[in-house]
């Protein structure tokens, strides 16, 4: 390839909507641009890095036994609905209707269409299977943002193992995050594995693919001295139990007038510290309300309330239906008194006494409160947000919380879809069983903006060698002087022959516009060609990531290359 017929558009400045490191080297240096909100063309350069990230895929696939599938991005709305998420998945889904008036909907996961075909399975002897595929995917995100880490229309590997047990699940499990660990290291960085929510894919155990970068979204708790690590939707720590004196016999009430929120009681004269307060949330749970209740210095974590009750539907209470409810307003509730409500606390309110709570009553509260004396909790969950510093529940060393991106999610199914599309195979006793699913996604153009934000600094990208869209560039200086271009044609041609994927700069421009370019867009290894190097016989190697300069010989120059490049691979 010659830049001079390539179509690598450059630019100067950053695109001023970008926020994230990766959203704007990778639209500075010509590899995407934007078609509207959360949808992003690939331009030459960016499809080479995903065709390599592709393969890289591939082949961790295949050598787990992976086969290759091509499913329909376009599905029907029956499939969904006998899975019941139709009725859940909500407005990310892409939905309309065609021209006979049928439901269908844009494929964004694909539970659902390989449950289907499992169902063509008929012995326990056929499994174990693991079926994947490289598919567009669409998401109506509410907040496309940070170039191609949050969009509406991108590419996943999505894999889905089918065996006959339990056992077997973990099997395949297990084979998935070590294939995974796999892929994330040849591309350039080290994912943290984290437990996850499962969410709306369901199942039984989750775990997240994590990269520490700010441009992230989701948070993490890792400890650095056992290795545990959770996203904050699942993640639990250890704190000091509060130090509860013995207070009254009985609630006491009290006048809190204009007082609303956790801090105005904190301020109020007479009032509590936000520890010593009870916080008094309400949530309606398949159309009956529930009290939730916790520290008032901690928040909810709502994941995990909706993965810890039963329900179809979890939302919070309208300020209508809280008031009709409790007689008062959000600042002034509480859980003392309220009959057969059902009411559900966080596990760090346990044994808490002289507590101060609302008394569904505005501008009052009651002090005094003892939770286990006063208040009827029906069930003990854990629905804190853990924070920064507190104990690991490991091994009780700090924690630190940060921000980072998914670049993977891998996912305990059981037998949800199978039973819903009516995969089973006959065991071993020919009796009819269920198949047992896993499902494992990494996202493409997520994964290549995750390797830009692990490897950049000030002057652009920083590509590994495995993705790079070249791996090395030939520039040359002087492409009018025929000695130079024949001698920067020589090396390329060589390295070409010897299945380096080359470029050669033959444009005619300045040396430092050619140099900020190769720098910009990331290419691991640069070959300066120039009048004074040809003199004495040399050409000027140049290793992007630690800037280290060596002078080859020009005879030498494209064996030296190879044997570089050739390492870095391995």
């Amino acid at each position: 390839m010659r830049w001079s017929k390539a179509f690598i558009p450059t630019l100067r400045d950053d695109p001023a909507d970008a926020e994230a490191v990766s959203h704007k080297l990778l639209v500075r240096a010509g590899f995407v641009r934007q078609l509207m909100a959360g949808v992003y063309s690939l331009l030459p350069l960016a499809l080479r890095v995903s065709t390599k990230i592709s393969a890289i895929v591939r082949e961790e696939m295949n050598r787990i036994g992976g086969q290759e599938f091509r499913l329909p991005a376009i599905h029907p709305a029956e499939i969904w609905e006998r899975s019941g998420r139709w009725q859940t998945m909500g407005p990310e889904m892409f939905r309309f209707e065609d021209r006979r008036g049928s439901g269908i909907a844009l494929g964004m996961t694909h539970e659902e269409i390989f449950a289907h075909l499992a169902s063509e399975l008929r012995s326990y002897k056929q499994l174990p299977q693991i079926w994947y595929q490289l598919q567009t995917k669409f998401r109506d995100e509410a907040r496309p943002k940070s170039g191609v880490l949050r969009v509406r229309e991108f590419t996943m590997k999505d894999s889905y193992s089918l065996d006959v047990d339990r056992a077997g699940l973990d099997r395949s499990f297990d084979l998935h995050f070590d294939a995974y660990r796999r892929i994330f290291k040849r591309c350039g960085f080290d994912a943290v594995a984290v437990e996850a929510s499962s969410g709306a894919m369901g199942g039984s155990e989750s775990i997240e693919f994590m990269l520490r970068s700010d441009a992230g979204e989701d948070w993490i708790a890792s400890c650095a001295a056992c290795g545990y690590a959770a996203n904050l939707e699942k993640a639990s720590s250890q704190i000091a139990p509060l130090e509860c004196g013995q207070g009254p016999d009985a609630p006491e009430k009290f006048p809190t007038p204009g007082v609303r929120t956790i801090d105005d009681l904190a301020a109020f004269e007479g009032g509590a510290a936000a520890e010593r307060q009870i916080k008094t949330l309400v949530y309606q749970v398949d159309g009956k309300p529930v009290l939730v209740l916790l520290r008032g210095d901690h928040s909810l974590v709502e994941q995990k309330l909706v993965d810890q009750v039963e329900a179809q539907e979890i939302r919070a209470a309208s300020a209508e239906e809280i008031r009709e409810l409790l007689g008062a307003s959000p600042g002034s509730l509480g859980a003392v008194g309220v009959g057969e409500r059902f009411v559900i606390a966080d596990e760090a309110l346990r044994g808490c006494s002289d507590m101060t709570t609302g008394a569904n009553e505005d501008d009052f509260h009651l002090r005094g409160v003892a939770i286990e004396r006063d208040i009827d909790v029906k069930a003990w969950l854990d629905l804190r947000e853990v924070r920064d510093g507190e104990g690991c529940p490991g091994c009780s060393a700090p924690l630190s919380v940060h921000k980072t991106i998914e670049v993977g999610h891998i996912f305990k199914l059981g037998t949800r879809y199978s039973e819903a599309l009516g995969a089973n195979v006959l065991d071993e006793g020919q009796a009819s069983r269920p198949i047992v699913m896993g499902s494992y996604g990494i996202g493409i153009e997520r994964t290549l903006a995750g390797v830009v934000e692990a490897n950049h600094d000030e002057s652009g990208i920083i590509w590994p060698v495995n993705v790079a869209p070249f791996e090395v560039v030939v520039s040359v200086l002087k492409p009018k002087d025929v000695k130079n271009l024949e001698t920067g044609e020589h090396i390329y041609d060589a390295l070409v022959g010897a299945g380096i994927d080359a470029i050669l700069d033959d444009r005619d421009e300045r040396p430092g516009v050619k140099f900020k370019d190769a720098d910009l867009i990331g290419i691991p290894y640069r070959v300066t060609v120039g009048p004074k190097g040809i003199k004495n016989g040399t050409v000027e190697l140049k290793r992007r990531r630690d800037g280290e300069l060596s002078e080859l010989p020009i005879e030498r120059a494209a064996e030296t290359i190879v044997e570089a490049v050739l390492d870095e691979r391995r």
